[in-house]
């Protein structure tokens, strides 16, 4: 801001001196020449300077970061990591269901105000899927939001919430996927519109908004609610479509789960805190584990769309102590407006 004022205020010297070619006023129109190149110059390597360092932080700083070593992490067992596929609804995204496509052997369209966003395949398969991840590769992918070769994914991969993930949950995941039957299907290029195209400023988007991170529970809260928040923010990612976003397509903390009047599809997303009118703040505990575990709300209607999908491939297998600790830490919530 000082630089740019500098720039204004040479050129007003520059206006009213360079009516005068002689005496004072030439003088004073040739300093301003040479304070406003100056300061040209000194905007130009500010602004190169944070570029620069902004595509450092996000590209260099990739390591993710965990509470859990290595070392604590003990062997994946593939019938818990079924249970974690069904917490993450996986099923909903990576199946083609519309078009009769096999399981987790993608293909679906995802639209956005940035794009066309085409989910890939997550079948065992070496060529088009996952076959040939390692686990830390999968758990990479997942916890950091970069491809087996440090290429960054787009944020319409919840990276951002299954940052939040344990990693022993992530080794049961992958250790599940690995026994699905391999499916052979490329997956297509995503449509993105620019500049949203532009993989580069990846790296700068994640220094700007993404938090690396295991979740950790709050001591102050029981062990159910911090497993709700668990389940919510990491696996589950329902922040993902109840929380709107902003320009760059982040998410906001002031505005978590409280819906969206325009979603991903164009469609308005559902707010999900207490607030007494736009969320379920009329809604009993009772009312959010049925909804959850049948789709049916209140009213006797039933939810529909995306939510939907959610609720067949994810929700309604959930156990009930799953449940409950859901709709603890649900009812809990800040009670928000829909922006």
């Amino acid at each position: 801001m000082a630089t740019t004022s500098r720039i204004v205020r040479s050129w007003t010297i520059l206006r009213n001196c360079r009516r005068s070619e002689n005496g004072i006023g030439y003088w004073r129109w040739h300093f301003a020449w040479v304070y406003d190149t100056m300061a040209r110059m000194i905007h130009l390597i500010q602004r190169s300077a944070f570029l620069f360092a902004a595509i450092l932080a996000g590209t260099a700083v990739s390591s993710p970061a965990t509470s859990q070593s290595k070392s604590e992490t003990v062997a994946g067992d593939a019938k818990r990591g079924a249970y974690i596929a069904r917490l993450g609804g996986c099923k909903s995204c990576h199946t083609d269901t519309k078009n009769r496509g096999p399981d987790l052997a993608g293909g679906v369209a995802l639209k956005s105000p940035f794009g066309t966003f085409y989910v890939p395949n997550i079948t065992p398969d070496k060529e088009t899927g996952i076959g040939g991840w390692s686990t830390e590769s999968f758990i990479q992918a997942m916890t950091d939001g970069r491809a087996p070769d440090g290429s960054h994914y787009f944020p319409s991969f919840p990276y951002t919430s299954y940052t939040r993930m344990k990693r022993q949950d992530l080794v049961d995941l992958k250790a599940y996927l690995d026994t699905v039957k391999p499916v052979k299907q490329q997956a297509r290029d995503h449509e993105m519109q620019f500049p949203y195209n532009l993989r580069v400023m990846l790296g700068p988007w994640k220094w700007l908004f993404f938090q690396r991170g295991t979740y950790e529970p709050d001591p102050k809260k029981s062990a159910s609610w911090n497993r709700g928040a668990y389940i919510v923010t990491g696996p589950a990612h329902c922040g993902e479509c109840h929380t709107a976003r902003n320009f760059f397509g982040a998410t906001g903390a002031d505005f978590a789960l409280a819906g969206t009047r325009k979603g991903a599809d164009g469609k308005p997303v559902p707010n999900i805190t207490p607030h007494p009118k736009d969320g379920i703040g009329g809604w009993s505990e009772s009312d959010v584990e049925f909804a959850l575990k049948s789709g049916m709300m209140p009213d006797g209607d039933f939810l529909g769309s995306s939510m939907a999908e959610v609720i067949e491939n994810s929700s309604s297998h959930w156990t009930e102590s799953d449940l409950k600790a859901v709709t603890e830490y649900l009812r809990s919530l800040p009670k928000r407006k829909t922006p």
